[in-house]
């Protein structure tokens, strides 16, 4: 469904990525998500719509695009395979955006092309294994020695890290917040063993060990100053992103539930004539609708380049828990058939869950919106 928001560039998009899904993405959804394996090849296809750099200008080489498009983008995505929508998301918003944002020129000039034309995949490490939200609590360090940094530390829970060629890192030097590219290759940088998930099961992830990790002086990308900036900056298109894997997912389970209340009887008329259905089918709705106008009002918002922290976390709040709760509804009107895998419900239901976490878990945005409201 589009909205008034829209324009035609949009809605061209929003077409070809429909096209793209149904002939690419859905197929192999179910059979990566039971294996708990990253289609690289898929990946790789992305290119073929410009989708690897959206966000990047033109004249850089990527595809110009704005808030709105990360958001259909994602939304298509994530109606077929949200897990696949993820990894997308690590890649296009979490490296590469953030990447450009914060880099030189010269910098760009050794890894930009890598990264927009898929020869090479990006990952952003954040998480530590003591420090989720509280980013500015990190114990990964460097310190500079001659030529080049020394980074000691560990990131967890990294998504796309298993097939990661360049990863984007935050590091604390001299108690500031510093952020660095970093290649696969170099030397004192390890992964561990894939990590195992309830849900998202076709995106990797992994912990990414540094090791007295030599990482040469030209690859530090942002001072302490910048760095913090650019992080705020990213994490809200970040949010948008996840906002639209929420609708995605949101999307596909409403169109499952209204479908199978259509064609499934009970006492001799369609379970959606019955009242305890059309009390999921209607909230869903509403819940849905609810999602769309915000979603589409911060795009808006995003494009005046200001701070919007707080629409963005008020985004990301709703939306997560909208669509993991559409989800459940959905499970609930097919009963026995939605708790099984035939329908793919119990894999949106176990995917919603880590957009309540992922990102900015719910309680941090909470206190965000409180804080920036209360204290403002």
């Amino acid at each position: 469904m589009t909205s008034t928001f829209w324009r035609e560039e949009h809605r061209l998009l929003d077409a070809s990525l429909t096209r793209f899904v149904s002939k690419h993405v859905e197929s192999q959804a179910e059979m990566h998500d039971q294996a708990g394996t990253f289609n690289k090849a898929l990946f790789h296809k992305l290119q073929e719509l410009d989708l690897l750099g959206l966000t990047i200008p033109t004249e850089s080489g990527g595809g110009g695009m704005d808030t709105l498009a990360t958001v259909i983008t994602h939304t298509r995505l994530a109606f077929s395979d949200p897990g696949f929508a993820l990894a997308y998301l690590a890649h296009a918003l979490l490296f590469t955006n953030n990447f450009y944002q914060m880099s030189s020129q010269s910098q760009q000039k050794r890894y930009l092309d890598k990264v927009i034309s898929g020869a090479w995949i990006g990952a952003m490490g954040m998480t530590e294994p003591s420090c989720g939200t509280d980013i500015f609590n990190i114990k990964t360090t460097a310190i500079k020695k001659d030529d080049h940094y020394v980074i000691n530390g560990r990131k967890i829970f990294i998504t796309n890290a298993p097939v990661a060629d360049i990863f984007l890192i935050y590091a604390k030097m001299n108690d500031k917040l510093v952020t660095f590219v970093v290649e696969q290759g170099f030397k004192g940088l390890s992964l561990g063993s894939a990590t195992s998930k309830m849900g998202m099961r076709s995106s990797s992830m992994c912990e990414v060990i540094f090791e007295d990790c030599i990482v040469p002086q030209e690859n530090l990308l942002s001072d302490a100053k910048d760095s913090v900036i650019h992080m705020m900056s990213n994490l809200e298109i970040e949010r948008m992103g996840l906002a639209g894997i929420s609708l995605g997912i949101a999307e596909r389970c409403f169109d499952i539930m209204t479908r199978y209340a259509q064609d499934r009887e009970t006492f001799g008329v369609p379970i959606y004539k019955h009242g305890q259905i059309q009390r999921y089918i209607g909230e869903s709705y509403a819940k849905l609708e609810a999602m769309r106008a915000l979603i589409y009002t911060v795009c808006a918002a995003m494009d005046d380049k200001k701070n919007n922290r707080l629409k963005t976390d008020a985004v990301k709040l709703f939306c997560s828990t909208a669509a993991k709760e559409i989800a459940d509804a959905a499970m609930q009107v097919l009963g026995g058939y939605g708790y099984c895998t035939e329908f793919r419900v119990e894999q949106m239901l176990r995917d919603a869950k880590l957009l309540e976490i992922g990102g900015g878990t719910i309680e941090a945005h909470q206190r965000n919106i409180t804080r920036d409201i209360c204290e403002a």
